[in-house]
């Protein structure tokens, strides 16, 4: 949506939300233009609207306060209501937390009694109109229609800016609500103190999906707080300046004269102290519109290392709406001097790098990282330093890291295979021994099904639950570890790992198809078996989804797959039937992760993303491009419901940003890119300020969706895949497209 003029917002909108497909007449000068932060708002995406700098530590955006799955990023395109601005979100996630730090601006006194309770009791919630509700990269804007205030956020690296303009002036003021929570969310102390007429500090504690908590603040105002009102539930307070408690808050009002005012939030981790710190070193001397204004140019400048050229505005907004999803997490962790908590409360300093956390692993190692390892080698550098001092705390690499809190979330452990992924392609500015040493021992421990694993070659199902998911991506971190091994000359550990590597081998029945759960016994198969059937989480084979789509998990070795099935035809036969076979999935419990369906394939999560790739290994190129274009089509769009599933930090974009431009890696591992359906005519990668990878689509559009011919600078190209080194040296990739299948390519 455009942040212009309120008739050009409602042109924008027609042309967003129009089946048709316009033409592009004279393109905008700006990338940032195309970036609408608000799809993957509406259907299951969960992502936010707000503004952040990218990877920034701070997401200032609008709350609904409206508890369920589908406001884990605190809003939501259906609802109607702002409950108020918090400063950290989280992006497309299946679970909900943050929304720490909640301010929202009023007019009137409001009932301090009843801050920290659920939305229909909050007194100082408004009601507002999308009509007049603006994004775009760095920036939101909207009108609270019961206070008549007009409310703009945006941010940089460190610091939240609010700008409220109060358009009726009656007692201007705003609130802060420190017992304000959400989903998983949980406040257990808090403290609030208003420090001098400007500066309000304190921190909030809390326990969820992120055990323990603690964030620290401190907001700046441009005009004087002339007086307050402060709140501590359950606790008397110590004078009329400072709250603490469980849920503490308050109201602070300005000169009944003010008309607009900016605040300038910081966070920590760590303390008061360094909140002021992040706050002085990168919001003191900068105004809203200074930032607004500088945040805009590093997406700007972010968004430009991949140009692609299309005569559809839509399909510009979906790429560049998908880019700009890859850029908002992980997230900046480290102070200003450093320092961050980890979740044991000792505290750390970053030296020569920044920490990040939320580390969303089982989504983003598929190719959300794998386009890091491209475009943002040095954040991938901190990310790794990040994930060795999660290591040195706990002994293990992370799961899931949320505000440096490990969550055990989701199956396998994919902190083995970014860290391998990573090393493989040469970004390498980290200890190498200790990063060897952390993927190894990672592997080696016992908890999370490792011991059953290590004992039986594979997880029985009367072992763990999720037993087939699990073994099937313990395999395949063990073929990184075995990758990594090679390469540094540990020949003895490599041979152990590739051949724990064969765990899939186990697991796979031929006479259905299909990976299920075996028994200890190593024979007996787990009865009755529906490969339709989902029971979510918990009595089941399978992560949130059923055997349908969870027996392609073989990433590191597809000729061996391949073989178990039978040979090439009986493969692709099976594999086509993944996505021509009925869509009704069975089960009283039935994973809500289970959508963008395309027969039984399921787009809206993850572990199916890599599957309509597999083709190309087995001589059937064609219908890798055949149903990666039906997935392009079918499962993005330019509206709120534009994704199929939830957005899960970057991962379902990522798909987009690679697929659309012809190739994907289908084991981020490998070095290798699978080639498919490219839907640019062009697209320009920037490797460098000298070095581009050009991406070029002969004749490409709905209809010719086939490739007829592939050349790589210049030379025909007979293989269905280009490797990392290839890109990265920069060059050019010619695609002939046509609207049948050259069934002589690629084989």
């Amino acid at each position: 949506m455009s942040k212009l003029t309120f008739p050009f917002f409602l042109l924008t909108l027609i042309l967003n939300f129009s089946c048709k497909e316009e033409k592009t007449k004279d393109s905008p000068k700006n990338i940032t233009s195309f970036v609408d932060p608000f799809i993957g708002t509406g259907g299951h995406g969960h992502t936010f609207p707000g503004a952040t700098a990218p990877f920034g530590m701070v997401q200032p955006s609008p709350d609904n306060g409206t508890a369920g799955w589908d406001w884990c990023s605190g809003y939501h395109i259906t609802d109607s209501i702002i409950s108020g601005f918090a400063q950290l979100h989280l992006s497309g996630t299946g679970i909900g937390d943050l929304a720490d730090i909640l301010l929202m601006p009023t007019n009137n006194p409001v009932d301090l009694s009843k801050f920290g309770t659920s939305k229909d009791s909050l007194p100082y919630t408004s009601r507002f109109s999308h009509t007049n509700e603006v994004a775009s990269p760095g920036y939101y804007n909207v009108l609270l229609d019961d206070h008549n205030v007009q409310v703009e956020l945006t941010a940089n690296e460190y610091v939240a800016y609010h700008k409220y303009t109060y358009q009726t002036i009656k007692i201007p003021s705003f609130i802060v609500d420190l017992g304000y929570a959400v989903n998983w969310d949980k406040p257990m102390k808090s403290s609030l103190t208003l420090e001098n007429e400007t500066l309000l500090v304190g921190y909030r504690h809390s326990t969820g999906w992120a055990k323990n908590q603690k964030v620290f603040f401190a907001i700046e105002s441009s005009a004087p707080i002339m007086n307050s009102v402060l709140t501590a539930e359950g606790t008397s307070l110590e004078d009329n300046k400072t709250a603490k408690g469980i849920k503490t808050g308050g109201q602070f009002f300005f000169d009944n004269d003010l008309e607009s005012v900016e605040l300038k939030i910081a966070v920590s981790s760590v303390s008061i102290s360094n909140a002021k710190e992040n706050l002085n070193k990168f919001g003191s001397s900068k105004s809203f519109e200074d930032v607004k204004k500088d945040t805009d140019k590093n997406w700007e400048d972010l968004l430009s290392k991949i140009k692609i050229e299309t005569p559809q505005d839509s399909l510009k907004t979906m790429f560049y709406t998908a880019l700009y999803h890859t850029h908002v997490a992980p997230v900046l962790f480290s102070d200003t001097n450093g320092q961050f908590r980890l979740q044991n409360d000792s505290i750390v300093t970053a030296q020569n790098w920044s920490a990040y956390s939320t580390l969303s692993l089982w989504d983003t190692f598929r190719a959300e990282n794998p386009l890091l390892n491209i475009l943002q080698q040095d954040k991938v550098n901190s990310i790794i330093q990040s994930m060795l001092a999660y290591y040195d705390e706990q002994g293990r690499l992370p799961v899931w890291t949320l505000y440096a809190n490990e969550t055990n979330t989701m199956t396998g452990n994919h902190g083995v295979s970014v860290i391998v992924e990573a090393f493989l392609k040469g970004v390498r500015s980290y200890d190498i021994e200790k990063a060897y040493q952390a993927v190894r021992n990672t592997m080696m421990g016992d908890i999370r099904g490792l011991k059953p694993y290590k004992e039986y070659g594979y997880i029985p199902y009367n072992e763990l639950d999720e037993s087939v998911t699990i073994s099937l991506e313990f395999a395949y971190n063990d073929w990184c570890v075995a990758q990594m091994a090679k390469v540094l000359g540990k020949d003895e550990d490599y041979r152990y790992f590739i051949n724990r590597s064969n765990a899939f081998k186990h697991l796979f029945d031929s006479e259905t198809g299909f990976m299920r759960g075996k028994s200890t016994d190593g024979k007996s198969w787990n009865e009755p078996f529906d490969p339709k059937f989902s029971n979510h989480r918990l009595h089941t084979d399978y992560t949130e989804g059923n055997a349908w789509q969870h027996s392609w998990f073989v990433l590191h070795d597809v000729p061996g797959f391949i073989d178990l099935h039978g040979g090439n035809d009986a493969f692709t036969n099976k594999l086509e039937q993944l996505f021509t076979e009925s869509s009704e999935i069975s089960g009283d419990n039935i994973s809500a992760d289970i959508s963008g369906l395309v027969g039984q394939y399921a787009h809206g999560n993850e572990p199916s993303h890599h599957i309509a790739y597999m083709f190309n290994k087995a001589h059937k190129p064609w219908k890798t491009q055949q149903w990666v274009r039906e997935i392009l089509d079918t499962q993005y769009s330019a509206k709120p419901d534009g994704l199929s599933g939830n957005e899960d930090c970057g991962q379902m974009s990522a798909w987009y940003v690679f697929s659309s431009m012809g190739f994907y890696p289908m084991n981020p591992a490998s070095g290798q890119y699978e080639l498919g359906s490219p839907i640019f005519e062009k697209a320009t990668i920037a490797i460098s300020n000298t070095k581009s990878f050009v991406i070029v689509a002969e004749n490409t559009s709905s209809t010719n969706k086939y490739i007829q011919s592939v050349k790589l600078n210049g030379k025909s190209l007979q293989r269905t895949y280009i490797t990392h080194k290839e890109l990265m040296d920069g060059g050019t990739l010619e695609f002939e497209m046509g609207p049948k299948p050259n069934k002589n390519w690629g084989i």
